[in-house]
């Protein structure tokens, strides 16, 4: 992790999975003065004022999700975090959560206090069973402190925490389709309305935020929201974990301001590409959006800036791609990801991405036809918006932005039936050689 003036700078302290350590740092302040001290409606503001917006890739304002609990609900509260993190470039929250475990327990008690919840669920990725190691042995820490059960450090306020490990699916990612799996059903999403902060966990109110999202809780809730905004701009304030993948020097996870810009990340904290390639080509918010030229490698990193060039930040996933790759078949690995992981529920996104991915393989395997470039484009733009969850238009996106930006790529495809660059075939036809 980057080091600097910003909230996760301490991140790699020793010791710091340790409840003692942790409070050394400041630990559980958050809690201390707000929890039983602060109203829930002064934690939702203060938050709110702070301008935090959703880390897991919607970018949704914090407080806002959590002021749409109904008050005067007679059912149950509850606060769950999505750990799934099963986006392909993204790996800041298993980091977050290996290192750090109980700034996430301090964000959940904030959260949960802040709605009125006195129950809340970590939900992780299947393959994340070591972390939740990490995690339960964090919490029954906390516990034993009085941190967390019947009365929380004294306040009067009770908050019980849990972990739960999933399958491994993606589709469990989308916040109603980890409510079901969470239930003990199959992961798929759920029809909205109503949402869950109606009608959510055992069809009772629920707010489900990103690890990233309730790790910057307690500092916020501690600072204050105008300290939070000391750093990026007024429309996306605050800073951001951004997984950097592909071929540059000093790949990871970087915690910058958001608006700093794509190519100050890759060039500086990155140290630049690797010896002998070029960026060509950037997914700067997981694979699930639109790609960029290397041209825009100056794009400030926020969500305005991303969305006025055509894309997203996403969950700040960025993959980069060098000038040896092939679009297309980085493209058809993309696709094919998202045809296994589709839940099959809707027609648009289960058939959609089939024959996405029967397309792509016709070009890249040199038996591409004049046509199959804007079928292409019509099978994106008949999943985009038209399915059930935003699965299938995380898969029809990356299609809409590689043909936007590297058409001649496919052309070049159904003309000469073979690749207009491939370091993979490169690579292996030397190892044949």
């Amino acid at each position: 992790m980057s080091r600097g003036p910003l909230l996760f700078k301490d991140i790699d302290t020793p010791g710091l999975t340790g409840l003692d350590v942790y409070k050394k740092q400041g630990g559980y302040e958050a809690v201390a003065s707000s929890v039983g001290k602060k109203t829930p409606d002064e934690v939702i503001e203060i938050v709110k004022a702070s301008g935090l917006r959703g880390r897991g890739g919607a970018g949704f304002p914090t407080g806002l999700k959590w002021s749409f609990v109904p008050k005067q609900s007679p059912k149950a509260r509850y606060i769950v975090c999505n750990a799934d993190e099963s986006e392909p470039g993204t790996f800041k929250d298993r980091e977050l959560m290996e290192l750090n475990p109980h700034l996430l327990i301090e964000g959940m008690i904030l959260a949960g206090f802040a709605i009125g919840s006195h129950q809340g669920y970590i939900y992780l990725r299947g393959e994340f069973e070591y972390v939740q190691r990490i995690l339960d042995k964090a919490i029954a820490e906390a516990r034993a402190a009085g941190i967390l059960g019947d009365n929380v450090m004294g306040s009067g306020y009770a908050f019980q925490l849990y972990t739960h490990l999933g399958a491994g699916a993606y589709i469990c990612g989308e916040e109603t389709a980890l409510l079901s799996s969470l239930e003990g059903y199959r992961g798929q999403p759920r029809l909205k309305p109503p949402f869950p902060a109606v009608e959510g966990l055992y069809a009772s109110p629920t707010v489900v935020n990103n690890v990233e999202t309730l790790m910057a809780v307690p500092h916020i809730v501690k600072n204050g929201g105008a300290w939070y905004r000391q750093w990026g701009n007024e429309k996306s304030p605050g800073t951001k974990v951004f997984s950097v993948s592909g071929p540059v020097k000093r790949p990871g996870n970087y915690e910058v301001p958001l608006g700093y810009s794509m190519k100050s990340l890759i060039e500086n904290e990155c140290g630049g590409m690797r010896d002998g390639l070029k960026l060509k080509a950037i997914i700067p918010g997981g694979s699930s959006v639109p790609m960029l030229p290397a041209a825009d490698l100056d794009t400030p990193l926020d969500y305005e800036s991303m969305n006025a060039k055509g894309t997203f930040l996403g969950s700040g996933g960025v993959i980069v791609i060098d000038d040896k790759t092939c679009i297309v078949d980085a493209l058809w690995n993309v696709t094919r990801f998202y045809q296994h992981e589709s839940c099959g529920k809707c027609t648009p996104c289960r058939e959609g991405t089939y024959w996405m991915s029967e397309v792509l393989e016709r070009l890249e395997n040199g038996t591409g036809r004049d046509a199959d470039i804007d079928l292409l484009a019509d099978v994106a733009d008949n999943i985009l918006g038209k399915s059930f969850c935003a699965l299938g238009d995380a898969a029809a996106m990356p299609v809409q932005g590689a043909l936007k930006h590297f058409r001649a790529e496919f052309e070049h495809h159904v003309k000469h039936k073979t690749c207009l660059v491939n370091r993979r075939r490169e690579e292996v036809a030397g190892v044949r050689a």
